[in-house]
């Protein structure tokens, strides 16, 4: 086995048979894993994967290259070859800027591009997005992939999402950026154990999955699999809800983290409030950032955090008219009916009186309790004759049970028309224009699934629509991944029925209902800043036209005493509003950071007898966390992100596609008007769709015929007007650079040129030129350095390879004479050729280590620190096996190290020959 790992782009031969090596990574026992694509004839097209220990692999060696004429017009086969090569090889480890920011079908803005930027300064990409809700956390992650798709380090993705937002994200990352994504949901399971051998590894069968963190955390059916998996990139989404060591989703992540080269955690609220919750997300990025668990700062982390808000500069400059600013949060008051009087009567002076006869045992669960009937009751009698219902199951103390029989049969005996609730509801929606023969959207959103049932069934009437599914459902429990993710797209189109959506909290994290609505009803208000904010989010986000506007539904009495919603509900809104106003976020108002604990204090508080404005005053302080907060990014006067330097001798893609599918004829039945791209996809590309969208492939019969275009602003409205039609899916695609169509084009090109050939172009030179791409890698078979040089009799020029041909004339005006001519004189000259070129490498090799290295060394330096400060802190000494967990980490940390340097000797390839056009010298 050679010592030197294969390089993307680089072509090998296994089997009699000639393959160009997509990807190629460590595999232990079986040296290296190589992914490849079949280049020679009986192999052509094929997708292979080959394991250097039990194949005879050879890389081509260049000094045998065979040079060969161009017949074509224009040289278009050696300029699309070219071309290609250029396309398929990996941006090196060296280069950190953003290489396709521009390149997608989303605008163009920079605060969007810093996490990409942040992911790619490290030894690895591996960060936490904690923008705050609504900025684009999932265009963000787009974009880091991306960026991580062209250095060949997002060959196999695993995406963790809630399951409601699945399709959502799977969504956004076809038709934005091209990416796709198999779904596996409760549909998507079934359907591949359909597709694939029984007992098969599905995540071996497909590179790049989205499932819900519900179902990846099933230890018994997914772990075997996992545990054997290395991934290249891991996206958890709402990542939260990983904190808590002993959590099923925390040792899912762990494990994830653990098996994966890049791992984008995202959140708008990562953080429980406790320093050492949160030191449990940093380490699954770094294990060696933190060196005490409750002692550390905000530029410890830096290098592996991102949080900015609506407000930050950034954000707010770029922004502009793009996202209306949210209208004011209106409480509505409705005075309580006599029958509600009667329930409030009960609570105030049986279950919330000082002494009450109904406490039951003195427990922390008992001593809430009361509260829990109060916040059901203002949600909805439904709400509370169901809370009475459930504790009277459990309930033993006498006093209780009478007490809890009472309460329930006050609730049981309110009628629908007994409810202020629902009668202002139905006034304030139709205000906003809610009704049969508008096209007004609203959302309401309820605590209470009872509450949530109760109002889909009885609003069609009161408010006039009829028609089936005007008002729909939204629930956790009791609903299907499916049935949830159908819901959310029935929302979200223009042309559907829904004019209604009612809603638990299920929907306040990370789903998109803005499309198509911006006015949000609070039904009940929750006892939580967060979950308020969480909430509004819903439709105040990136991407919204109109102006968000809130209301809420505040119950009042006139019972002395009662705690009414003006005593919680009415300030934590108003609160909320000027926190979202003022910080740009409400999440650290309270010090709680969850929305869970903040409703839990709060009502501890009360207890005590406290205001909701002394519970909020006297919010615990954490300066890290507040200091972490106060870190929103980067500012108007920051430089863009760097831009990588990536060579082309094409203008763009849509240059290079149509060159290769008209001259070379890839495609038989193409209709090309200029804008739109339609045609039936060959066999082979037909094939490589299958890992397309499901619901996408089968809307528009894809693999029959594939419309797809260039032009942006094309495919900008016809994914707009996906959105007013039966389906969130375009029938037109954007090509972008990893458009699976744009990657078939480039390797039908490289598959042209036979094993070990190169082709020799007449150019304006005064010398031969030869061209040859030199590749030094790590131990990863991963590009570290990649040179493209222009060799000639006297050496290699200083030049860049492409401004090479760019003073030779290589390009669409070339003119190919077609005359033969003796290739003798310059095959003779190619060992000496790859000669020269690979003394050059190796007298740089030096500079090039010293640029790898670098950066290696300052976490080297840092690792030894963070070893020292660790095992001399007392939090770590407490620990049976602190000394040992501590080697254990740096052990891993410097393997990784040693991974990533320079190893081997450098790849050679001979790409092409330029020669005078006057004839040989």
């Amino acid at each position: 086995m050679q010592e030197t790992a294969y390089p993307p782009g680089a072509r090998i031969e296994v089997r009699d048979a000639e393959w160009i090596v997509r990807n190629c990574e460590k595999a232990g026992q079986d040296g290296y894993k190589i992914t490849a694509i079949g280049a020679s004839e009986f192999v052509q097209d094929e997708e292979a994967v080959f394991f250097t220990a039990l194949d005879r692999v050879g890389l081509l060696r260049p000094e045998e290259t065979v040079l060969e004429h161009d017949g074509t017009r224009r040289f278009a086969q050696s300029r699309l070859f070219l071309e290609a090569v250029l396309r398929r090889t990996p941006l090196p480890q060296t280069e950190r800027g953003l290489a396709l920011a521009d390149r997608f079908l989303l605008d163009p803005l920079l605060y969007q591009q810093r996490p990409a930027e942040l992911a790619l300064k490290g030894l690895r990409p591996r960060i936490l997005i904690a923008d705050v809700v609504g900025l684009g956390k999932t265009l963000e992650i787009g974009l880091v992939l991306a960026e991580l798709i062209r250095r060949g380090r997002g060959e196999r993705i695993l995406v963790v999402t809630p399951q409601q937002v699945l399709e959502q994200f799977q969504h956004e990352l076809w038709t934005r950026f091209a990416i796709p994504l198999i779904r596996l949901d409760s549909v998507g399971i079934e359907r591949i154990q359909r597709d694939i051998p029984a007992g098969r590894n599905p995540f071996t069968y497909y590179k790049r999955i989205i499932i819900s963190v519900d179902t990846l955390k099933n230890e018994g059916k997914y772990g075997r699999h996992l545990e054997k998996m290395d991934w290249d990139a891991v996206v958890i989404d709402e990542s939260h809800n990983l904190i808590g060591e002993r959590s099923l989703r925390n040792r899912l992540a762990r494990l994830l983290a653990r098996r994966t080269d890049a791992l984008l955690l995202a959140s708008a609220t990562p953080h429980n409030g406790e320093s050492r919750s949160f030191a449990e997300l940093i380490r699954m990025l770094d294990p060696a950032a933190i060196a005490d668990d409750e002692h550390y700062s905000a530029k410890d982390i830096e290098h592996l955090y991102i949080r900015r808000t609506k407000i930050s500069p950034e954000v707010r400059d770029q922004m502009g008219a793009r996202w209306p600013d949210r209208g004011p949060s209106v409480p509505v008051r409705c005075a309580a009916t006599p029958a509600e009087e009667k329930i409030f009567e009960e609570l105030t002076q049986v279950w919330l009186a000082a002494g009450r006869p109904a406490a039951g045992p003195a427990t922390d669960r008992n001593r809430l309790f009361p509260y829990v009937l109060l916040k059901a009751f203002l949600s909805s009698h439904h709400a509370l004759a169901k809370a009475v219902a459930n504790r009277l199951r459990n309930a033993t103390d006498p006093a209780e049970v009478d007490a809890l029989k009472t309460l329930g049969g006050l609730a049981t005996r309110m009628t629908d028309d007994d409810s202020a609730k629902l009668a202002a509801l139905v006034r304030v929606l139709r205000e906003i224009g809610v009704g049969p023969r508008n096209e007004t959207r609203a959302v309401v959103f309820s605590e209470s699934v009872e509450t949530v049932r109760w109002l889909a069934r009885v609003l069609p009437g009161r408010l006039g629509l009829t028609a089936k599914g005007a008002v729909d459902m939204m629930l956790g429990n009791g609903m299907s991944d499916q049935q949830q993710q159908e819901v959310i797209e029935r929302f979200g189109l223009a042309d559907g029925p829904v004019r209604l959506l009612v809603t638990t909290d299920v929907t306040s994290e990370g789903v998109n209902l803005h499309r198509q609505c911006h006015h949000l009803v609070h039904y009940d208000v929750p006892w939580s800043l967060i979950r308020i904010e969480q909430r509004n989010g819903r439709v105040d986000r990136y991407g919204q036209t109109r102006q968000p506007r809130f209301t809420a539904l505040i119950l009042t009495s006139d019972v002395e005493g009662a705690k009414d919603d003006r005593t919680v509900a009415e300030k934590l809104l108003a609160k909320e509003e000027t926190a979202h106003r003022s910080l740009g976020t409400a999440e650290a108002v309270t010090g709680e950071y969850r929305a869970e604990r903040e409703e839990r204090r709060l009502v501890q508080d009360l207890l005590a007898g406290k205001t909701v404005e002394q519970s909020i005053e006297e919010r615990p302080v954490d300066d890290l966390l507040a200091d972490l907060l106060g870190a929103v990014g980067a500012g108007p006067a920051d430089p863009d992100p760097p831009r990588a330097e990536v060579p082309r001798l094409f203008d763009g893609s849509e240059a290079f596609v149509k060159e290769a599918v008209h001259t070379l004829g890839l495609l038989k039945d193409l209709d090309d008007d200029g804008q739109l791209l339609a045609f039936e996809p060959p066999p082979d590309l037909a094939h490589r769709l299958s890992v397309l969208p499901a619901d996408y492939l089968r809307t528009h019969d894809v693999r029959r015929r594939m419309k797809v275009t260039f032009d942006r602003g094309l495919a900008q409205r016809k994914l707009a007007e996906a959105r007013t039609t039966k389906t969130m899916w375009p029938e037109i695609a954007y090509l972008s650079d990893l458009h699976p169509m744009v990657e078939w084009v480039t390797d039908k090109v490289l598959a042209r040129l036979g094993r070990l050939k190169a082709p020799a172009v007449t150019a304006r030179v005064t010398e031969p030129t030869f061209l040859v791409q030199g590749i030094y890698s790590n131990a990863l078979g991963r590009p570290t350095v990649v040179e493209w040089m222009a060799v000639t009799a006297g050496g290699v020029l200083a030049e860049p390879m492409t401004e090479v041909l760019a003073r030779a004339g290589v390009g669409p005006a070339m003119v190919n004479q077609g005359k033969a001519f003796d290739l003798a004189p310059y095959q003779e000259q190619v060992p000496a050729m790859v000669a020269t070129a690979r003394a050059h490498l190796e007298r740089r090799r030096a500079a090039y280590e010293a640029e790898v290295v670098a950066p290696l060394d300052t976490y080297q330096d840092r690792l030894a620190r963070w070893r020292q400060l660790t095992l001399e802190g007392t939090h770590v000494s407490r620990r049976g096996r602190a000394a040992e967990h501590v080697g254990e980490t740096v052990e891993r940390q410097e393997h990784l190290l040693g991974q990533l340097k320079i190893t081997g000797e450098p790849l050679l390839r001979v790409l092409a020959v330029l020669v005078p056009q006057d004839g040989p010298r």
